[in-house]
């Protein structure tokens, strides 16, 4: 007697915009989708599932979003049965205005509720009509969610979501609600099971990670946390992104510098050197505070690499304001700067605000400060030439490696070195090299490599396997279970 075959699986694609939390999202989303019975589409193929993770905060999101359902429109009009959901922060923002514009749509879901959908694509099969669910507050933090990670050696932590600050050009706090701190033995838990799977190096993660704790009234946690996380075995290499000057606190410095694990490297957003336009910004801390977090972390570790946000023609900004963000990075002396040209986002309250400045105002002083923080970017690194480098070895970091048969790997501060490739060299694996050449945004070692030591983080990129952490799976709907 024969047996049916059973339908192939169906496949999925998770395309991400924005910030590192937003790639930590699909992360989780990939993860709720595999534990849902869908498997990844192979490169270059077609997804039967197309998910969108978007981001509110970027200039011309919204253009960006409905400019990719336009493209995705013909493929759907050819496959009735694909389905297109849109998540992340302008789908929280712009809710069932999306379906309204793109009716084609299948699935709205919001940041707070990223755990349903597998839920919402199966309803909106079994219903044949859009589904769009937002909540207004979390219903379960997403590290209960599984997860499939993207890289083999490097993982994304999650210790807090949400921000209890109301800078006045972010849009953020209104999109992921108020900061919820995870208790520290959950995040070590995390930490540990991705060690586990050969993992070398975890960022930790979160809104403004050096506030984490006042949920629980410990404001002393991030730092216990720092030292807890380099403690485990195995682990090389600790990150976080990113903390906010006006709570940083001489703790955590002490945790950074007396933690082997923990990189020396700092991101710490700036925004601008003015007091007034801070105050505008509603950033609680000056320009003077600033550059003394900056003095005390080169005092206790003098190799840090430190690194900015800087926005440019913030409503107001007078030329003096300008000269005077020109005065700290020359001051701060960072190894590189994110640098944004100001644009309205719709429901901030600087998109009211007056002495809105030209584009042309804007343009200019923008060239100024890149070519200042160019000049001394690759001032720092032309000092680092002759000097030897331990790097994690990475996947996709360096655009022309295949054309110059180079690698390319990040350093314990992450600047991002380009070295002559070796046979049995895989993303993964550590090395240590000599600096040969600087450029403002990386460096070169074209040379013999001093030492390669293979690592299980190695062997799994060489296998084309990623680590996964399981979550808490509640209820979790799979493909063709009840609606």
């Amino acid at each position: 007697m024969g047996s049916e075959m059973p339908a192939p699986a169906r496949t999925y694609r998770v395309r991400t915009y924005g910030c590192q939390m937003n790639v930590h999202d699909s992360e989780r989303l990939s993860g709720l989708l595999e534990a849902a019975g869908y498997t990844a589409a192979p490169e270059g193929g077609d997804a039967d599932v197309v998910v969108l993770n978007t981001c509110a905060v970027r200039e011309n999101a919204d253009n960006r979003l409905y400019g990719n359902l336009g493209h995705l429109r013909p493929t759907k009009d050819a496959n009735p049965g694909m389905q297109i959901a849109v998540g992340g922060c302008l789908a929280q923002k712009d809710r069932g205005e999306i379906v309204r514009r793109a009716p084609w749509v299948d699935v709205v879901f919001g940041t707070h509720n990223v755990g349903s959908l597998p839920a919402l694509l199966e309803r909106a099969r079994h219903n044949a009509e859009a589904q769009v669910e937002i909540v207004e507050s979390l219903e379960v933090f997403p590290s209960t969610l599984p997860a499939k990670r993207d890289s083999a050696y490097s993982g994304w932590v999650s210790i807090s979501v949400g921000c209890n600050n109301t800078c006045t050009f972010c849009i953020v706090p209104s999109l992921r609600g108020t900061e919820k701190d995870r208790r520290p033995g959950e995040i070590l838990a995390e930490v540990q099971a991705l060690v586990d799977q050969g993992v070398l190096e975890v960022t930790l993660l979160g809104q403004n990670v050096n506030s984490y704790g006042s949920e629980f009234g410990d404001r002393g946690a991030f730092a216990d946390l720092l030292r807890a996380t380099g403690r485990i075995e195995g682990l090389e290499r600790v990150r976080f992104t990113s903390p906010h000057p006006a709570s940083f606190t001489d703790d955590v410095i002490a945790a950074m510098a007396e933690t082997p694990a923990v990189c020396h490297q700092l991101h710490m957003p700036l925004q601008s050197g003015s007091d007034d336009v801070l105050r505008r910004m509603r950033r609680a801390y000056r320009q003077e505070r600033y550059l003394g977090i900056i003095d005390r972390v080169r005092a206790a570790m003098p190799d840090a690499a430190i690194t900015t946000d800087i926005i440019v023609g913030f409503p107001g900004e007078t030329d003096a304001d300008f000269e005077q963000t020109l005065d700290v990075v020359r001051a701060a002396r960072f190894s590189s700067a994110f640098t944004f040209q100001y644009s309205k986002r719709p429901g901030t309250p600087a998109a009211e605000m007056d002495g809105q400045i030209s584009k042309a105002v804007v343009q200019e002083r923008y060239e100024r400060l890149t070519a200042l923080q160019d000049e001394i970017s690759w001032a720092a690194n032309r000092e680092l030439v002759g000097t030897t480098v331990e790097l994690l070895v990475a996947a996709g970091e360096g655009s022309k490696d295949a054309r110059t048969g180079r690698l390319s790997g990040r350093a314990r501060d992450g600047r991002l070195v380009h070295f002559t490739a070796a046979p049995g060299v895989r993303p993964g694996d550590v090395v240590e090299t000599v600096v040969t050449q600087a450029a403002p945004h990386h460096l070169v070692a074209d040379g013999q490599l001093l030492s390669h030591r293979r690592t299980r983080a190695g062997d799994a990129a060489e296998a084309g396997t990623r680590p996964t952490t399981p979550g808490v799976l509640l209820g979790m709907p799979r493909i063709g279970a009840p609606a």
